[in-house]
C-alpha cells in the first residue's frame, strides 16, 4: 500500500509465516530523521533469519543517494510457530502513535466499508456510496460504472495492471 504521500506498508505471507513492514513519513521514528538512514534502535535487530531478507528487499527500500535503506518505522512479524506477534525490543518516543502503526493499518483493521467511506472523505475530499464498496469487499465484478461512480477520473482499462497484481478477477 502506498497512499501517494509518503506513507507505505508491505503484507508479505511466507512460507515461515508473516512479514509487516510500515513506513510513516511524518513518525519521528523515519530513518530520515538520522543522517546515516538508519532504521530506530531495535526496530530489526531482532528479525529472525526467515524473515530477513525483508529488511533489505528493494521493494521496502529507499535510496538517498547513499544507497539503499529499509523504509519502515513499524515492523513486526509472526511465524507458524509463534504464539504472537512479535516486534524488535524498542524505545518509543513519547508522542502518540510514534510509529504510525495505527494511522498506517488501521483502515485495514476496521474491515469495514464504512470506515473506508469516511477515510474516502477524509483523504479524498469527495462522497463515495458505501454500496460501491461493499461491491469491492464482496469482490464483485468491476465494471466501468462502478469504476466511474469510485473515481470519474478513470476508467477500468486504467486498473487492469494494479487488478491484476492483487489478483481481482473481474
Amino acid at each position: 500500500m502506498t497512499n501517494g504521500s509518503g506513507d507505505e506498508y508491505s503484507i508479505v505471507f511466507a512460507a515461515g509465516g508473516v512479514f509487516i513492514r510500515g513506513f510513516d513519513h511524518e513518525s519521528p521514528m523515519s530513518p530520515y530523521g538520522d543522517d546515516g538512514y538508519g532504521p530506530w534502535p531495535g526496530l530489526v535487530d531482532s528479525v529472525p533469519s526467515e524473515f530477513a531478507a525483508y529488511v533489505t528487499e528493494p521493494a521496502f527500500c529507499h535510496d538517498a543517494g547513499t544507497g539503499p535503506f529499509l523504509a519502515a518505522t513499524v515492523c513486526l512479524w509472526r511465524g507458524h510457530d509463534d504464539a504472537a506477534w512479535q516486534t524488535g525490543a524498542l524505545d518509543y518516543p513519547e508522542t502518540d502513535d510514534p510509529d504510525g502503526a495505527t494511522y498506517l493499518f488501521d483502515l485495514l483493521s476496521a474491515q469495514t466499508p464504512e470506515v473506508y467511506c469516511d477515510y474516502a472523505s477524509d483523504y479524498f475530499g469527495r462522497t463515495v456510496d458505501p454500496s460501491d464498496v461493499t461491491a469491492i469487499f464482496d469482490h464483485r465484478e468491476i465494471t466501468p460504472d462502478l469504476v466511474r461512480r469510485l473515481n470519474p477520473g478513470i476508467g477500468l482499462a486504467d486498473l487492469a495492471e494494479a487488478l491484476d497484481t492483487i489478483g481481482y478477477r473481474c
